[in-house]
């Protein structure tokens, strides 16, 4: 005697690949996507300007690649550095301070002086760069 199985009914597709293609699309859009935290108000970044003369008058800060640094020529501390800046800024009140930064130089060498500089009234700043080589 053959006893005749019932047969099995085909089953729709699963969702299986479904949700294989939704957890891609949210992995990829993770990834894509903005983290950082935005501002409440526009920022737009100063332009920088090479190729053009450097200004002429004011002080010279000049920054050496360990950190020294020296005023028109003349090495000076950092500590005496805001008084040596308000003494030339009761001189000249529109003084320009040139900051010129060896290219090796630390930024945590050259970020306080700009500080500094405020501190002791100066307005006008100028960093001193070198364009780069054209090919």
């Amino acid at each position: 005697m053959k006893l005749d199985r019932p047969t099995r009914a085909q089953h729709s597709e699963t969702i299986i690949a479904l949700i294989d293609v939704v957890f891609f699309l949210l992995v990829f859009f993770m990834l894509i996507g903005r983290m950082d935290a935005t501002a409440p108000f526009d920022v737009d970044p100063p332009f920088a300007i090479t190729g053009r003369d450097m200004p002429a008058g004011g002080a010279t800060l000049a920054v050496s690649r360990d950190g020294t640094l020296a005023l028109d020529g003349t090495t000076i501390a950092r500590t005496e550095l805001d008084t040596a800046l308000a003494r030339a800024l009761a001189q000249d009140s529109d003084l320009r301070l040139r900051v010129n930064a060896h290219r090796d130089a630390e930024l945590r060498h050259v970020l306080p002086l700009v500080a500094i500089a405020e501190a002791a009234g100066i307005k006008d700043m100028v960093l001193v760069v070198t364009p780069a080589s054209q090919p």
